[in-house]
């Protein structure tokens, strides 16, 4: 067994057998995972929850649309820095800077919502694509790295729905400004007041982040995450890792993953009114927080092993993603000839609002699927941190292509649906390959599967691996 892979992310069962460590609770992995959730909740949650508003809250989609391509191309070179950052600052301070672009980017919505101003949405969102991609590489390495194996999948469903909190809060702060309102146009701009103060907390509750060395788990392992090598070094270390075959087997279905959020948005957008989109954004994240923490429990069940959870997970998430894509399908090519905007009293609202609601779903369950792969691609911390940085480069570069064509009406009203669809369907197989390696006899040990082999014996505190055949 290779001896390069460190206690970062495995030996979850080296203490099998032994009590269970009292850790201190401000060091622990709940608490970590709280203050990574609560950075999540005022940086890409809030940033989401305008966005779910439909197009940032605005009456129209374009400007919005070019503001956040903008962010999402800045975003793929500082994903591919990140781990150089990380060298430096650490993955505490990556966090913390990874926050501070956030609050500029919603002052762009809001002088553009009350005074019509345009350059401040483009500057924000340029401020933003700066920091958010060290923010999405930092957080991803974090929630992998941080919690025990045996709750990695809760861990990743506990974080992830504070960030869908945002769009929760985003959704009720707005339903009492507009419900009255049963007309398209721009979202009340006090909604954006709300949004800039908590975002300018992200970086002080960033700074309460345990680092790695600090962190307690229950198992006793060190948390580890850093990077040890020259910055050239760890550039062309990230190239060929982002270069690994099993990756580049992933770049379509990463995509059909994350391509999906400036379709949706800009569909609710276009197609429903103030409140309407208001309800949206409540109900989708609320109907969202349940469904990923199903998630993340079974991918948590150990009694099962790796290769059914992966393979269920993927297959019930690729069957459901093709339904919902069919559905927005037929009601894209309706409402090209119809041109609706629906009220929630309106007939028609169910089928048209239903398939957002769906495709929200399926965007977080995506994501979290990604880190599942994540965790069993990595073998050692700064291969977390590198693979984290390639998916969140990834993801960036695709929703920067989204939110770039969503800005031409043929994308925005129908191609982005047909484009996502067929994404969808191509994707499907390369996925398959990396996913049916997982748990695989013929195929070398991943992370999960070293854990469920077998616990390391201990001695003197240094934990000797026992292969899968004793």
């Amino acid at each position: 067994m290779s001896e390069h892979k460190t206690s970062a992310i495995i030996d979850g069962d080296a203490v099998i057998g032994r009590p269970l460590r009292k850790v201190k609770w401000y060091r622990s992995t709940f608490y970590n995972a709280t203050i990574l959730g609560l950075c999540s909740f005022a940086a890409p949650g809030l940033w989401g929850a305008m966005n779910s508003l439909g197009a940032g809250g605005a009456a129209t989609p374009e400007l919005i649309n070019a503001a956040n391509a903008l962010t999402f191309c800045l975003m793929i070179l500082s994903c591919y820095f990140s781990s150089v950052l990380v060298k430096y600052i650490g993955i505490r301070g990556a966090l913390c800077f990874g926050t501070i672009g956030f609050a500029p980017y919603s002052a762009g919505l809001y002088t553009n919502n009350r005074f019509g101003t345009e350059w401040l949405v483009l500057f924000g969102a340029a401020l933003c694509g700066i920091s958010a991609g060290v923010f999405w590489s930092a957080e991803a390495a974090i929630a992998i790295a941080y919690p025990e194996p045996w709750n990695r999948g809760r861990v990743l469903g506990y974080w992830l729905s504070y960030t869908l909190f945002g769009q929760v809060l985003g959704g009720a702060i707005n339903l009492g400004l507009n419900a009255d309102r049963g007309e398209a146009g721009a979202v009340s701009y006090k909604v954006y007041l709300v949004f800039i103060v908590l975002q300018a907390l992200g970086p002080f509750v960033a700074l309460l982040l345990t680092p790695p060395r600090k962190a307690e788990r229950t198992d006793g392992v060190e948390v580890k995450l850093e990077i040890y090598d020259h910055p050239w070094l760890e550039m062309k270390a990230m190239a060929r890792q982002f270069l690994d075959r099993r990756f580049l087997l992933l770049i379509l279905f990463i995509g059909q993953g994350v391509y999906a959020e400036a379709v949706y948005f800009t569909y609710l957008a276009l197609w429903f009114t103030v409140r309407s989109r208001a309800l949206g954004s409540f109900l989708s994240a609320i109907v969202t927080i349940i469904s990923i923490n199903v998630l993340g429990s079974w991918l948590d069940r150990k009694k099962l092993s790796l290769k059914i959870r992966s393979r269920g997970a993927f297959w019930v998430i690729v069957t459901l993603q093709g339904a919902w894509w069919l559905w927005a399908t037929v009601n894209v090519s309706r409402f090209a000839q119809t041109r609706p905007t629906y009220d929630w009293s309106d007939s028609g609202f169910g089928a048209g609002f239903g398939v957002f609601i769906f495709l929200r779903v399926g965007f977080q369950f995506n994501y979290m699927l990604f880190f599942f792969i994540i965790t069993n691609l990595a073998d050692d911390e700064q291969q977390v941190i590198r693979f984290s940085a390639s998916l969140r480069g990834t993801e960036s570069a695709w929703q920067a292509l989204s939110y770039g064509l969503g800005s031409l009406w043929t994308f925005a009203s129908v191609g982005g649906v047909y484009l996502n669809f067929a994404l969808w369907a191509i994707s499907i197989f390369p996925a398959w390959l990396v996913i049916k390696q997982f748990g695989a006899e013929t195929a070398p040990l991943s992370i999960e599967e070293e854990v469920q082999a077998g616990p390391a014996v201990i001695i003197d505190n240094q934990p000797i691996e026992k292969s899968a055949g004793q």
